[in-house]
């Protein structure tokens, strides 16, 4: 049976919570784009900045906070701009079209520099809409694993911050032990969710599927400097598929397809333990030799 216990003040609660600005209204009354203030979390922080799968949960965040939203996210995508600095930030939603059953969203969130001048940070568009029932197929299966009861959960990384919440329970393709230029097939496969264990929400489901390692330093054994460039999230989940996953443990498999020339894509799949397909995500990452 899925859990579904929640702990109180859930760092990644404290993390997703936007603070809405007074809105504003054109003279036909019609709300214009809300504002948020939120901040980085120092439990989520990265080698640099804050960590980028929490930073695409806020921008979605923004969207999901605001009272115009049609439906439930399909896609989001996120351009990173610039690397966040530790400390507070201010991000907007912007309802583009709304048709009947979809609504496009542009996301802009952006920083305060020490100079008093705003930089904009990320870039974002999202896609929400009122799902039908029809028919429905998956043609990507879940791999066969050991549950994740049988598997023992160890970090992937203790440089930062961030990793100690998530539990990671890896099945194959892991992190390299010796730094050496070894090249090796860049598929991981691992068991994870948030730690302490948290009920599945859009907002942790974005977070969770940018928690895979670098995948050039599982093809390559070297510590190479990286940053996600652009990251992509699409949703095949309702809210009652994420309601069934509870708190429970989500199958994720990460692999690349292609490193050239100071770039480098990364595809990966989340399904609940039962099986469900829940998010499909795909990136593009800068790398420095």
């Amino acid at each position: 049976m899925t859990r579904t216990s929640q702990v109180a003040n859930h760092p990644f609660d404290e993390a997703m919570a936007l603070v809405p600005l007074a809105p504003s209204a054109d003279e036909h009354g019609t709300d214009l784009p809300r504002q948020f203030d939120g901040r980085t979390h120092s439990d989520y922080a990265n080698m640099v900045g804050p960590f980028g799968g929490v930073t695409a949960a806020q921008a979605l965040q923004a969207v999901l906070q605001h009272p115009q939203r049609l439906g439930e996210p399909i896609s989001l995508t996120v351009n990173f701009a610039a690397g966040l600095v530790d400390g507070p930030f201010r991000v907007e939603a912007r309802p583009m079209r709304t048709n009947r059953s979809t609504q496009h969203w542009a996301v802009t969130l952006w920083q305060t520099g020490a100079n008093g001048v705003d930089a904009v940070m990320l870039t974002a568009t999202a896609v929400t809409a009122v799902r039908r029932s029809t028919w429905s197929a998956v043609d990507e299966p879940m791999p066969a694993a050991l549950p994740p009861s049988s598997v023992a959960s160890q970090p992937l990384m203790d440089r930062v911050r961030w990793v100690n919440r998530y539990d990671m329970r890896l099945v194959a393709g892991s992190i390299p032990k010796h730094w050496d230029d070894a090249e090796a097939d860049s598929l991981t496969q691992l068991w994870l969710r948030d730690n302490p264990p948290r009920v599945l929400d859009y907002a942790s489901l974005t977070a969770l599927a940018d928690a895979f390692f670098p995948r050039i330093w599982q093809r390559r054994a070297r510590m190479t400097p990286i940053g996600t460039v652009s990251l992509t999230v699409y949703y095949h989940a309702g809210l009652e598929e994420l309601a069934a996953t509870g708190d429970g443990f989500l199958f994720g498999q990460a692999r690349s397809q292609s490193f050239f020339n100071g770039f480098f894509d990364q595809s990966a799949q989340l399904w609940s333990e039962a099986g469900h397909l829940l998010a499909t995500t795909h990136q593009i990452v800068y790398y420095k030799e």
